[in-house]
């Protein structure tokens, strides 16, 4: 039981990475928040948990909502006392378009959840850390979190790349407290993130070569759920400032093999 009685709040956890994280944390015995912008969604998550033993409880929140973070935090403080680890993993992609077809409402919608919503978190939550005398920040990056170029994700890539940035700047603001302050790019994982992505105009073909993509370079969630609980287990404030990654090595030559050999076969269309 690597986390026993730590409290870790994950936020956009009733499904995809963000639930696996969520399951992972409370099987290593985590008391679990979690939270969604769908409250029916957070009552079936936490009687699924709380029907396999696991200690959870958790809110509606739109992260985008200052306000709903503030109640989010002041949740967990009120049914678990303290916060030890924080995960910002709620998420938008906006689909896969080119930026001229996104409206300005979906753009600022990609901006406020991916960029904006890890702010005001990280603004609420290392004070609470300070004052407490430790915790454990993660903040989930994504495709383009590199600075490479990702064409029909460009504002979800680039809200991906500036969450790199906070994170490194935050880690060395803060490095006088025992807080760690982390970042993971968790590289392409099969949920309904991707399968459920929509196409721009002209894009159908391209968005059918993603099922080949993720065979080729996919990361199964529970490996994402199993780094997180490595990182949650860690005593705050040894290290900060790091960048995870679970696409690289033997995974990521791997993939890169299997990627030429599609794309050869025409299973996979360039962008």
């Amino acid at each position: 039981m690597k986390l026993r009685d730590k409290v870790i709040v994950v936020t956009g956890s009733t499904r995809g990475i963000g639930r696996a994280i969520a399951e992972a944390c409370a099987r290593e015995g985590a008391r679990l928040v979690v939270c969604s912008r769908d409250g029916e969604s957070v009552r079936q998550t936490r009687e699924a948990l709380a029907a396999e033993g696991l200690q959870v409880s958790g809110i509606r929140a739109d992260v985008s909502v200052p306000s709903d973070l503030e109640q989010l935090l002041q949740h967990a403080l009120q049914e678990w006392g303290r916060v030890d680890v924080w995960v910002n993993n709620a998420g938008l992609s906006g689909g896969f378009q080119p930026l001229d077809e996104m409206s300005p409402e979906e753009i600022e919608a990609v901006i406020d959840t991916n960029l904006t919503a890890t702010l005001q978190a990280c603004r609420l939550v290392i004070p609470q850390f300070i004052r407490q005398g430790g915790g454990i920040l993660v903040n989930m990056s994504g495709k383009g979190g590199r600075g490479e170029a990702s064409p029909y994700l460009t504002v979800y890539a680039a809200t991906k790349i500036a969450v790199i940035s906070l994170t490194k700047s935050l880690a060395l603001e803060n490095k006088a407290h025992p807080i760690s302050i982390h970042a993971v790019l968790p590289g392409m994982v099969a949920t309904d993130f991707y399968r459920d992505v929509m196409p721009g105009r002209g894009l159908v073909a391209a968005a059918q070569s993603i099922p080949y993509v993720l065979k080729a370079v996919g990361v199964p969630v529970e490996e994402v759920g199993r780094l997180f609980v490595d990182i949650a287990s860690q005593q705050p404030g040894r290290e900060t400032g790091k960048v995870y990654s679970l696409f690289k090595g033997w995974r990521m030559m791997r993939g890169i093999a299997m990627l030429m050999w599609y794309r050869a076969a025409g299973k996979v269309k360039a962008t």
